[in-house]
């Protein structure tokens, strides 16, 4: 059904993490309008609000070729040089600007006058600046604050995007496909009353974050099914690399624990990975350690709850903290105490989870995707940071650069009003159904979803299990496609739809990669 109450902006933003805020605040400057959405009831919900480790900038004994060197070994040399270039030349000069200047992000300090530099695995220095252990969740609600006292900045939330809006697809004139395809907004709906209309926009961006909840077990928050992924794909933009899935080494291991995430800094500042029975083992499997790159962690780990018949490791912290654990990490003591675990005094039970996904929609250094009038920016986006596997706490720098950047670009490039009337273009229109959808039957799909992928498409991958996957997931999304035409309009089916679709996207890749790098690997 369509209301025709559709709307006008100048900026279409889909999702309000560092990487949307960031493009939204630097399109704002310029005075154009924004809107802002978000699917969720909160706005500050995403991926960034859940980043605990910290974000990069150059340590005091650092300079910008050592951490590219940094990224292009920890992506097993796939990443894109020229983007790891871009996000080291500029990313210390926004982080001062904007985090520090404008933003007043109170990291961390070793003394008043020094901030303090945490280590992770695969850096070559300390160069990670933290508030404490909600860095994430600090810069979010900063960020959030900033963007609402603009007056052409919109911030909506609960509002879902169910397909971007395209050319030649969406025109009424089939003169319509003698022209180029091109993006010019979406079609969003009102999750309360499941009305959707169109917002029509010269520049659309997708900052829908990762894909990290289409598994079974996720650090991601359960809105993390890659959206964006999908509504890309349906439109036409080029997708690469979607088996790069990188799987996080350290979730709490707990029955009544949704996948809290131990942040890599807690190796950085001394813990090491034990065996049920104690014994430290990375020694074995990397030369550096604890410290390894994240792919090598989590097979690590994986090959000894495998050897030792263990549901879980350990990762003890209270033997070899360099730090006061209490202080340095409130958030995840805190987390920890409330299961029973003192971290000051016993190690904490880890398996790895589905984290962050390296590939996306391809974009180039200013975030243009392969379709006109399509930006993407962080992790939905392919920039060739990552490559085969991403360096640790590069992600939010790579939000905060790439969506300025955006933003500034578009601002340069800017041209009011889409290259159609609105009259051209189809309103929405879904047939009315008075019969509610079955949530059964959407939970199970979602348990065959990420089971299918956890088992057959997760941290070890064989060609037999990837065609499992294959025909399963296949079989799976005819019988989703027609859930969906014959369903009540609601966010839940949206969602599915598009978490079949991204899970075969992460199938198909992978079977189609014979090569093991980085977090895809093949064991034949």
């Amino acid at each position: 059904m369509s209301d025709r109450l559709d709307l006008e902006t100048d900026v279409l933003i889909i999702g309000s993490g560092i990487a949307g805020a960031s493009a939204a605040l630097e399109a704002s400057r310029a005075g154009l309008r924004v809107l802002v959405l978000n699917k969720s009831p909160q706005l500050e919900e995403s991926n960034t609000y859940y980043a605990q480790g910290g974000i990069v900038a150059l340590g005091v004994d650092d300079a910008p070729d050592l951490f590219v060197g940094d990224i292009l070994e920890s992506g097993d040399h796939t990443s894109d040089p020229r983007a790891a270039e871009v996000l080291a030349s500029e990313g210390q000069e926004m982080v001062d600007r904007i985090l520090i200047r404008e933003l007043a992000i109170p990291f961390t300090r070793s003394s008043p006058a020094a901030l303090d530099y945490a280590q992770e695995a695969g850096h070559s220095r300390r160069r990670i600046l933290h508030v404490k252990d909600t860095t994430g969740r600090t810069i979010e609600e900063r960020f959030l604050a900033a963007l609402a006292k603009r007056k052409t900045v919109t911030l909506l939330a609960d509002h879902t995007a169910v397909d971007l809006l395209t050319i030649p697809h969406h025109a009424k004139s089939p003169v319509a496909y003698y022209r180029a395809p091109r993006c010019l907004g979406a079609y969003i709906m009102d999750n309360t009353t499941r009305k959707v209309r169109a917002v029509f926009a010269p520049v659309t961006i997708l900052a829908t974050g990762g894909c990290g909840a289409v598994y079974l077990y996720t650090t991601n928050p359960d809105g993390a099914i890659g959206d964006g992924y999908a509504m890309a794909l349906r439109a036409g933009a080029r997708i690469v690399n979607m088996e790069y899935v990188q799987f996080h080494p350290t979730s709490l291991y707990h029955r009544d624990s949704d996948g809290f995430l131990i942040s890599e800094t807690v190796r950085g500042e001394g813990a090491r990975l034990e065996t049920r029975d104690g014994r430290a083992f990375m020694d074995k499997y990397s030369p550096q350690g604890d410290l390894a790159p994240r792919d090598e962690v989590t097979r690590a780990i994986y090959e000894e709850m495998i050897a030792t018949n263990s549901s879980f490791v350990f990762l003890n912290l209270a033997s070899y903290a360099k730090t006061d654990i209490r202080k340095r990490f409130p958030n995840i003591y805190r987390t920890c105490r409330g299961y029973g675990i003192d971290i000051t005094r016993e190690p904490i039970p880890v398996v790895p989870a589905a984290h962050y996904s390296c590939g996306g929609v391809l974009v180039d250094e200013w975030g243009q995707t392969t379709l006109p009038g399509l930006t993407a920016v962080g992790e939905v986006s392919c920039t060739g940071v990552h490559g085969a596997n991403r360096l640790a706490s590069t992600s939010l720098l790579e939000g905060l650069v790439w969506g300025t950047r955006a933003g500034r670009r578009i601002v340069e490039r800017f041209e009011p009003g889409i290259p159609y009337k609105r009259s051209e273009i189809h309103p929405w229109y879904y047939p009315r159904r008075e019969e509610e959808i079955d949530l059964a039957l959407i939970q199970q799909d979602w348990r065959t979803i990420r089971s299918t992928l956890w088992n057959y498409a997760g941290i070890i991958r064989t060609r037999k299990r990837l065609e499992r996957a294959q025909a399963d997931l296949e079989y799976l999304l005819h019988r989703i496609e027609k859930f969906y035409r014959e369903a009540q309009m609601d966010a839940k089916i949206v969602g599915l739809r598009n978490g079949i679709l991204v899970a075969l996207m992460i199938a198909r890749a992978a079977l189609s990669n014979p090569v093991s790098r980085g977090a895809h690997f093949r064991k034949d």
